[in-house]
């Protein structure tokens, strides 16, 4: 079963999806503002809104008859420590192209 971080990258590999959570830092939007901006259809948004929700990427609040849905903070947070486990392994692999690259470029060599 994947994790809370996974199914946030999952959720943000389609590119509707991708759109819709990018449109969000600004301001809480409603279902027809997205649509409008997004030119979708307001079915499709919903949607995807569902997925991002699951993902815990956008949480939604009730303002009179309408729902805004805005960014939600925990589903970033497990989207960024899934990714922070790569990053030890990363910073090495890094620091060991660029020792090799530095002995190849020393003077004297064939590189």
């Amino acid at each position: 079963m994947p994790t809370n971080g996974v199914r946030a990258l999952q959720a943000l590999a389609d590119p509707t999806r991708r759109a819709i959570f990018e449109a969000l830092p600004q301001s809480p939007r409603s279902v027809g503002e997205l649509a409008a901006a997004l030119g979708v259809t307001s079915s499709a948004i919903s949607q995807h809104l569902r997925v991002l929700r699951d993902a815990r990427l956008v949480m939604v609040r009730a303002e009179g008859t309408r729902r805004l849905y805005s960014l939600d903070p925990r589903g970033l947070g497990d989207a960024r420590d899934y990714l922070e486990q790569f990053w030890p392994s990363a910073l090495a692999a890094y620091a060991s192209a660029l020792s090799e690259a530095r002995v190849g470029a020393e003077p004297g060599t064939d590189g």
